[in-house]
């Protein structure tokens, strides 16, 4: 039978993909709407399996927080072209707004999540068979608590960070998420740093010490001086503040209420740092 532009543009937005995609496949299917989108699904599944050994190290990422639930994630693609496209950012609002409103706490959970006429898995394997490219999700990070706020680096999806306070603050908030956007921290306190991560830091201040050929006796005090300084480097809440380096993050909380403090917080990026 005649495929009608009508069929074309109704299946265009039923899938979402390319009006010739879908054109062939109507051909193909004889008309049938149906069988259309299956045709449309297994040309996803053979890109994604054609392209399985590529790296996908564009895309984008986004945060949302919602009822005390937050998450970011990151929907990954071959190619900025692809990235900014307005139906790849759809879909990775749409798969974010899903993982949000279940409080999905894993990845696997996401990609089972109903999306459309199936998963969300299968969203992301067929929109790779529209753009013919690599996509996979990745980076998906939780938060959970009463006062958590999100930030979207320059609204440019490639950076995001979410952080939650003990008390309700926006200005607080927004100047945290951005801190953590701008230092990349790896705890919150130094309590918090896998203490076999400290160790290696330790053992390397201190054969560094040796090199530059202090005394033994004086070693393990010159190493302490280092974590130290290495603490302040990368626990948020003993970093200086972006904004004002004479004071730690925890002092500039400590400025707008004495028990104001972060109790966690997340980060995502695209580029390697």
């Amino acid at each position: 039978m005649a495929v009608t532009m009508a069929d074309i543009t109704k299946l265009r937005k039923m899938t979402g993909a390319g009006m010739m995609d879908c054109k062939n496949a109507l051909t193909e299917a004889d008309g049938d709407f149906d069988k259309a989108m299956e045709v449309i699904r297994k040309k996803g599944q053979l890109v994604a399996a054609k392209r399985s050994d590529r790296e996908a190290s564009e895309g984008c990422v986004i945060a949302k927080v919602a009822d005390g639930f937050a998450a970011i994630i990151a929907l990954k693609c071959e190619t900025d072209f692809v990235a900014k496209n307005e139906d790849f950012i759809k879909l990775t609002n749409d798969i974010l707004d899903a993982a949000v409103a279940a409080k999905c706490k894993t990845i696997e959970e996401v990609q089972a999540l109903p999306l459309g006429d199936g998963t969300v898995q299968d969203a992301v394997v067929a929109r790779s068979g529209i753009t013919g490219e690599k996509m996979e999700l990745d980076g998906y990070k939780t938060l959970e608590g009463e006062n958590i706020y999100v930030y979207n680096h320059q609204k440019k999806n490639m950076l995001c960070t979410m952080v939650a306070l003990s008390k309700a603050n926006d200005e607080a908030g927004h100047e945290i998420a951005m801190q953590i956007a701008a230092s990349a921290p790896l705890a919150l306190t130094s309590e918090d740093l896998d203490p076999e991560l400290v160790a290696r830091e330790r053992q390397v201040a201190e054969e560094k010490a040796r090199e530059e050929g202090k005394p033994e006796n004086m070693v393990p005090r010159i190493a302490e001086g280092r974590i130290q300084k290495y603490y302040k480097e990368v626990c948020l809440l003993q970093q200086g503040y972006c904004q004002n380096e004479k004071i730690s993050v925890a002092e500039f909380l400590k400025g707008f209420d004495k028990e104001l403090t972060a109790t966690g917080f997340q980060r995502f990026t695209l580029r390697a740092e």
